[in-house]
């Protein structure tokens, strides 16, 4: 009975410590907001208005679920390893740009289903190459893996926006630049009876197989040992280096497949738009998830309806859209402010340890 209920403890933790760390979020946020004579009452009201509090709202919160589910998974799967691998943005923007160019010669001449496939497969493919890179550079060059993940992301970047100003500019748009967009034939609809499309259903799948990889695999097990102890795992014989290079590229396949979403689903080509920011506000989901994959599937869904309210912040309080960044922010500086208290809380020790203790 004292080992299940230690066992309770232990578990435990790792859901309060993340709730708690939302909650001292909130307070801190809200003393911003008193400074700026707004009410936090009023504000905490609306992001559940914006984002949950109709049929039309929540919609609007699986919308923008979806790429971060994806780009989320992008984080947690390394971390697996013990790789903090931060690149999702690029990997997305790479995804998306790879999937609209692979389009320009296929689109209109193909079946559509057929387009669509290729366009998925090359998103995927470039946004496992991306990160699979990262990877490289950590396993064969011992690169930071950290440091070179947010370096590709301005290259990816830079690399977009040449791209569509230059050799696969759309001269036809001026005020944006963009690729040539894709036909209506080849976009991707909604799923039947809802407004979303369909990266949310690949987001949900990707993070169930994703689960099902990590926690019940040999593979996985093996990723688990590595990120415990590379040293052991390496005196085992584990293939270390295929690990992490091979669930790099894991990782990056579910960015780039957000990518693909984004232009298939939502703009229709490539251009600016790609670098919205869902690859960084997937790390804070990612982290507040604990990196467990069905984890991030809710994290996901708080964080889509919090972004979806940003419209109706902005009407109602006459506070910039970026206020919800900012409450973001916040909630990721104290995120990893929490991460030195696990372990030292007593209440979520063993009985053993409290008692040695007293």
């Amino acid at each position: 009975m004292t080992a299940r209920l230690d066992r309770w403890r232990a578990r435990s933790e790792y859901v309060v410590m993340p709730l708690g760390a939302l909650l001292v979020s909130a307070a801190l946020f809200s003393v911003f907001l008193w400074a700026l004579g707004k009410s936090p009452a009023d504000f905490f009201a609306l992001i559940w208005r914006g984002g949950f509090g109709t049929w039309f709202s929540i919609q609007n919160a699986l919308l923008r679920a979806a790429p971060l589910i994806l780009t989320a998974l992008c984080v947690a799967l390394p971390a697996r390893l013990g790789l903090v691998i931060i690149g999702g943005e690029g990997a997305l923007v790479i995804g998306g740009l790879a999937c609209a160019v692979i389009s320009l010669p296929i689109a209109g001449v193909w079946p559509a289903w057929a387009v669509l496939l290729v366009m998925a497969v090359t998103a995927a493919l470039a946004g496992g190459a991306w990160i699979g890179m990262v990877g490289a550079l950590r396993t064969f060059r011992g690169v930071n893996e950290t440091i070179a993940g947010l370096l590709l992301v301005y290259i990816a970047v830079a690399l977009l926006n040449f791209s569509v100003e230059g050799p696969f500019r759309d001269p036809a748009s001026q005020n944006k630049p963009s690729t040539f967009p894709l036909p209506a034939e080849a976009m991707i609809g909604p799923i039947p009876g809802m407004e979303v499309h369909w990266g949310l259903i690949a987001g949900v799948v990707l993070a169930a197989a994703y689960y099902v990889l990590i926690d019940h695999t040999t593979v996985g097990f093996a990723a688990r040992v590595t990120g415990g102890n590379i040293r052991a795992a390496k005196a085992q014989g584990l293939p270390v280096g295929r690990l992490v290079v091979g669930f790099s590229m894991l990782a990056g396949a579910a960015a780039g497949l957000a990518g693909f979403f984004e232009v298939a689903a939502i703009h229709g080509r490539a251009n600016a738009s790609l670098a919205a920011g869902y690859g960084f506000t997937g790390i804070l989901v990612a982290f507040l998830a604990r990196h467990n994959p069905l984890a991030i599937l809710p994290v996901a869904l708080l964080f889509g309806g919090i972004a979806a309210s940003g419209g109706l912040i902005q009407r109602r309080l006459g506070l910039p859209d970026a206020t919800v960044l900012l409450m973001q922010g916040v909630i990721f500086v104290t995120l990893l402010a929490s991460e030195t208290l696990y372990g030292r809380i007593p209440f979520f020790r063993p009985a053993d340890e409290r008692s040695a203790a007293r």
